[in-house]
């Protein structure tokens, strides 16, 4: 064989090459010290696949001894069935694990017997997830968008007895889903289909009011105003979840879980995005400003994350749209502060002040240009 060289070989060819033909390294190495030679290093090494390896003749005994030790440790690890239980269906999967401020996917093997469902971590031998069938009362498929693919996905929710709402994604999950209906069927246990999914977010099931309901969620950073020595105050971004109701904007911070940020929906005037520098560890980012008016006058909140742009429209379409409320209820005047009937603060303004809302300031414009 005469030795080539092709100039123009990448890396990917040097791998090509190591797993199909394999590389023999021959080198002979004397480290010296003042010319004076001490150490001698003479090196004999074959690089190449497994199966080029085994082809070979090379490394067999290894191998053999390797593939013996992984046969009876990996029985070792399997999942142990009751006696008479008969593993129907199996295959890769995880589950939704909420606890406290811990949140994670936790992967394993989805099994599922002719009496329970189960997820198994075989690594370290765990079961993740269990349910008898009996007890699962009610389920669901829901789409999401997973983070890490930026795709929509498939997932399958049970109601459990407790009341409990599982999630779990399997490899194909229609399939696990219509095994599990055949069971049910055989056990002649009887499930109803969920057509809404109860909320899934226990951060918002803490501070939500009756008949409130989130119309936008996001995970979100928010420029927080706080003391500063001297008396000044310093503004920090902290991260957090933006949730948009049929009643108010607020922000949830993460750290000290609870609502940190809040403002009734009639209170916001305007929104807009923007560029601009976050500082030297987040850089430059889109920012939504959300212009609203209180009692000092009109203050503006800025936030920062993903899909700005869904926020300003839905902010905005709040802005042009009336609010609806009871003849009879009473508020305050943003400016002065002044008790009010809603209705004729909104349709009219303030007597005391003069405040006009930003909706009504759009509204006059419009007839006048009409007329």
């Amino acid at each position: 064989m005469e030795p080539t060289r092709n100039s123009h070989a990448t890396l990917v060819d040097l791998l090509d090459r190591i797993l199909d033909k394999g590389v023999i390294i021959y080198a002979d190495l004397i480290v010296s010290v003042a010319g004076i030679p001490l150490i001698g290093v003479n090196l004999r090494a074959a690089l190449a696949g497994m199966e080029t390896m085994l082809q070979y003749g090379v490394m067999q005994d290894w191998d053999a001894r390797t593939r013996a030790w992984e046969r009876e440790h990996r029985k070792e690890k399997e999942l142990s069935v009751t006696s008479g239980e008969e593993v129907i269906l199996e295959m890769l999967g995880s589950y939704h694990y909420s606890e406290g401020i811990y949140t994670a996917w936790r992967m394993g093997r989805i099994y599922l017997t002719d009496r329970r469902l189960i997820l198994y971590h075989s690594s370290f031998q765990e079961v993740i997830f269990e349910t008898p069938l009996e007890k699962i009362k009610g389920l669901a498929i829901e789409t999401e968008e997973y983070f890490t693919e930026r795709k929509e996905r498939e997932n399958l929710c049970l109601l459990l007895e407790a009341g409990n709402i599982a999630r779990l994604h399997a490899v194909d999950t229609h399939k696990l889903r219509e095994a599990m209906d055949q069971e049910m069927a055989r056990l002649g246990v009887a499930w109803q289909e969920m057509p809404t999914l109860p909320m899934r977010d226990e951060r918002a099931a803490s501070f939500l009011d009756d008949g409130e309901e989130i119309a936008c969620r996001g995970k979100m950073w928010y420029l927080v105003a706080l003391p500063a020595p001297g008396g000044l105050i310093s503004e920090t971004w902290r991260s957090g979840h933006l949730y948009l109701t049929n009643k108010r904007l607020c922000w949830w911070y993460d750290f000290e879980r609870r609502i940190v940020f809040e403002i009734p929906l009639e209170w916001i005037a305007a929104s807009t995005v923007e560029t601009r520098s976050l500082g030297p560890a987040l850089g430059n980012r889109r920012v939504l400003d959300v212009i609203y008016q209180n009692d000092p006058g009109k203050q503006v909140a800025s936030f920062s994350g993903d899909e700005l742009w869904q926020w300003d429209k839905a902010l905005n379409r709040i802005v042009s749209q009336p609010v609806l409320v009871s003849a009879g209820e009473i508020d305050t005047c943003p400016q002065c502060g002044q008790g009010a009937p809603v209705t004729e603060l909104l349709e009219k303004g303030c007597a005391g002040c003069g405040w006009v809302s930003p909706r009504l300031k759009k509204e006059i414009p419009q007839a006048a240009s009409s007329s």
